[in-house]
């Protein structure tokens, strides 16, 4: 054990280390002590032995710091004003730094151990700069450094909320939150952490841009991973779970199992038709869910809800039987049909075709709307497939009933052209009764080659009864029978050998084209254009045609230009003919004219004799 110091020492050693202080502010305390002239003091002054020095420079070290620049040391609290606090720091002076430092610090006390840096050893007036805030950031970045490299667990503090998550307040350096960092659930509040102590794990520092990322989330998930585990290697199908809604989608929801997600589909939430899973459920609700499927590992797990209660069709009472009448809603309409919703998860399927009487093919969004509450008939029941067809037509008496009596043949009626085809228009003469048409029975007189050239879906046409097939459901009508056959007149009007006025409308390959009236057109062949003067007639050309055919039945009229002069001339030759015949038969010898010349001759012999 060391001697105790006597106390001329001690009074000595104090004498000297006052004197270190009084000389020591204008450089450092060990080149002072480097330095320090000895010999100046040797008058009056027992020289100190090695021993003696070597105690001195250990309590230098023990009781002085090394001022250096933007150094941070610890200091202690030695006197509070209203604005300041005193800090002793073993240096030759004490420092001053604003309370504003402090704020964090409600608590801040005389005694109390503080970091501060060592901003200015001496200013002009010969003050030494400290500041704490200074010093808390550095020793906060190393604090974060040390505990993003160990993976340490801070604390901190979450001031508020900012754009994408929270700012947290983390040794005095703002931390950046994100919102997917706060727990393993999607947050909708943030909120409520705003103002409240949390862990945290650092998970990035960009010393760039001196920014920090924090994470709550990570605290947990590896807590959430054994649990994962435990709960993946005990699932089993058919198993029932609880669970809470974790999001809701447009094609389902996601369940929380306690670290394990899994998905029920929309159309595993209710034995019903919904639109959206928010009909159903809603977020942070707990409920039980079935276990149907799952991949190999376990990864993607398909749950149901509405497995869960006993399917509507079993439920379905014996009452209901084929030819009953069922209400219900329409739920969905399709273009073959709409399902009738008649009780809960049970629906009837309506196909366009048991809508209404008509053979005319339409849409269901024709005749109703979703949500559109009706009365059916039930046509057809299937318990075991479940499956059920409705009618509505049914509640209306069939039209075809007394077809007969209202639409006998050859009576008139007007109707409605609902549509055609290549070969003729169908017409609605009343909902449940359409006939058809044919191009030939459009018009008596215009060659039709397709029913839109005559008429549009839509117009009102005038009709007669000419066929009707009752077994088969089947009317024929006519549109021109309600008119008088203009043929019928023009029969006489047109007849073989009548001349007419026209002119050449259109010249085509094998002749040309006139038209006598707006009903009338006729044919001329190409050798029936030719004129007297060996000329052939041209488009638009008026001449006197002669009608060599007439075919009231197939509408065919065939005329001739060159027939005009050329009967001329051959009523001429045969004139000619004729007064030639008449001519020779003036001078042809007669029967008394031969015997007598034969007389006159045999005298004439005789004679000679």
């Amino acid at each position: 054990m060391a001697e105790e110091k006597t106390t001329t020492e001690v009074a000595e050693t104090a004498e000297v280390k006052q004197e270190v202080k009084e000389t020591a502010p204008k450089q450092d305390p060990k080149e002072f002590l480097e330095n320090f002239d000895w010999d100046k003091y040797e008058e009056g002054i027992e020289r100190v032995d090695e021993s003696k020095l070597e105690e001195f420079e250990k309590l230098v070290a023990e009781n002085f710091v090394d001022t250096a620049d933007e150094e941070v040391v610890e200091g202690t609290v030695t006197h509070l004003t209203d604005r300041e606090a005193i800090i002793d720091i073993n240096a030759k002076s004490e420092g001053v730094i604003s309370l504003n430092e402090f704020r964090y610090n409600q608590d801040l006390k005389i005694g109390d151990k503080v970091e501060v840096l060592i901003d200015i050893r001496e200013d002009k007036s010969g003050q030494l700069v400290l500041s704490h805030r200074k010093a808390r950031t550095i020793m906060a970045w190393d604090r974060v450094n040390a505990a993003h490299d160990n993976e340490e667990v801070v604390t901190g503090f979450v001031k508020c909320r900012t754009k994408g998550g929270m700012i947290v307040d983390v040794f005095g350096i703002e931390a950046f939150l994100p919102g997917s960092q706060i727990d393993v659930k999607p947050i909708r509040d943030y909120d409520q952490y705003v103002g409240k102590n949390m862990e945290f794990k650092v998970v990035k520092i960009n010393h760039e841009f001196k920014n920090v990322v924090v994470s709550h989330k990570a605290l947990i998930e590896a807590d959430i991973e054994e649990q994962k585990k435990e709960i993946i290697s005990q699932l089993e199908k058919g198993q029932v779970l609880e669970g809470v809604v974790k999001n809701i989608t447009s094609y389902g929801v996601f369940i929380d199992l306690g670290g394990v997600d899994g998905l029920v589909h929309i159309t595993d939430l209710s034995w019903s038709r919904i639109n959206h899973p928010n009909e159903v459920v809603e977020l942070d609700q707990k409920l039980n869910v079935v276990i149907l499927d799952f991949d190999d590992n376990k990864s993607r797990i398909q749950l149901g809800l509405k497995q869960l209660e006993k399917h509507p069709w079993d439920a379905l009472g014996d009452e209901i039987k084929i030819g009953d009448k069922v209400k219900g809603k329409v739920v969905v309409i399709a273009d073959y049909g709409a399902f009738l919703e008649v009780a809960e998860g049970v629906e009837g399927l309506i196909h366009v075709s048991e809508m209404s009487w008509s053979t005319h093919l339409r849409s269901a969004q024709d005749f109703v709307k979703v949500g559109d509450q009706l009365e059916a008939v039930v046509l057809t029941l299937d318990r075991e497939d479940r499956k059920m067809s409705l009618g509505i037509k049914q509640l209306t008496p069939d039209p075809w009933t007394d077809i007969t009596t209202k639409y006998p043949v050859g009576s008139k009626h007007k109707g409605i052209v609902r549509n055609f085809t290549n070969f003729g228009v169908f017409v609605e003469l009343e909902e449940g009764i359409d006939g058809l048409i044919y191009i030939s029975d459009l018009s008596w007189t215009k060659k039709i080659k397709h029913p839109s050239e005559f008429v549009t879906v839509g117009d009102t046409l005038e009709v007669e009864v000419l066929e009707l097939d009752v077994e088969g459901r089947k009317l024929s009508l006519g549109h021109k029978q309600t008119t008088d056959n203009p043929w019928d007149k023009y029969e006489k009007e047109f007849a073989l050998g009548t001349t007419h006025k026209a002119a050449i409308t259109e010249i085509v390959d094998k002749g040309a084209v006139i038209d006598f009236n707006e009903d009338i057109t006729a044919f001329v062949p190409q050798r029936h254009l030719e004129k007297e003067d060996g000329k052939k007639l041209g488009k638009g050309e008026e001449a006197e045609f002669k009608i060599i055919e007439f075919n009231k039945e197939f509408k065919r009229v065939v005329a001739s230009h060159t027939a005009i002069f050329r009967e001329e001339e051959q009523r001429n030759v045969r004139a000619a003919k004729k007064k030639a015949a008449s001519s020779a038969e003036e001078n042809k010898p007669t029967l008394g004219d031969a015997n007598e010349q034969l007389q006159a001759l045999k005298d004439k012999m005789e004679g000679k004799k």
